[in-house]
Order: structure tokens, then C-alpha cells, then sequence
């Protein structure tokens, strides 16, 4: 809890200096953005290292196959990332690239999820017959 505080403080000073600053500089508050977005994301490696420790236990004790996790994993990756961009691509007044990221990480995630989507088709082919 105490980490989402610091990157919403974070980043709402950054949003009220990025506003001062874009009258001036638009680039500026680009990168003042982009700055602040990299700090945030920089502070919750530590996190991400338990969060993985934890996916990997859970693959473990499970009982299930890794690869059926691994579709899962890329596809909230990609979900991140499109989030992230798209917003970017607004910021910076670009609203066509943003629909244009968006819906390259919607064909990404289906692709992604391909394998996920073909062992259930599996499965059911089987119970079928």
C-alpha cells in the first residue's frame, strides 16, 4: 500500500509540473512524464520479485503444466505494456496511435493466449468422443 502512495504522489506532481511546463515546452512535459512513469516502474521491481517467486510456486504446487501458465503471464505483459503505451500516445496528443496500440495488443494477447485456446479445444475434442 505504502508503494501505490508514493507512485500516485509521484505522479500526480509530476502530471501539475508536466501542465506548467507544457505551456512552454510540450517535449518537456513529455518527458517529465515519461520520467516519472519510469521511476514508478523502477520502484516495483523489488515487488515484481516476489510476485514472480510466488507465480513460480503456484505453477509448482499446482499440479499443472508451466506452459499452460506462460500464455497467462504474456498476456498480462502485454495488457501492461498497451496500457502504458496508450496512454502515452494520449498524453502526448496522439489519440489515433493510442486506438492503433490498443488494438495491436488485442491481436498480441490473442495470439499469445493461441496455445491456451488450443488445449482447451483439445480437451474438448476429447471429451467429445
Amino acid at each position: 500500500m505504502e508503494l501505490s502512495i508514493q507512485a500516485a504522489v509521484l505522479c500526480v506532481v509530476a502530471a501539475l509540473l508536466a501542465v506548467v511546463v507544457r505551456r512552454g515546452s510540450p517535449e518537456s512535459a513529455l518527458l517529465l512524464t515519461l520520467g516519472a512513469a519510469a521511476v514508478v516502474l523502477l520502484s516495483l521491481a523489488g515487488s515484481l520479485e516476489a510476485l514472480m517467486e510466488f507465480l513460480g510456486r503456484l505453477v509448482e504446487e499446482s499440479g499443472l503444466s508451466r506452459e499452460l501458465f506462460v500464455p497467462l503471464y504474456k498476456t498480462v505483459g502485454i495488457a501492461l505494456v498497451v496500457k502504458l503505451g496508450g496512454s502515452l500516445c494520449r498524453d502526448a496528443g496522439e489519440s489515433a496511435l493510442s486506438s492503433v496500440v490498443e488494438t495491436a495488443g488485442a491481436v498480441c494477447a490473442l495470439i499469445a493466449a493461441l496455445p491456451l485456446l488450443q488445449a482447451v479445444l483439445s480437451l474438448l475434442m476429447e471429451l467429445m468422443r
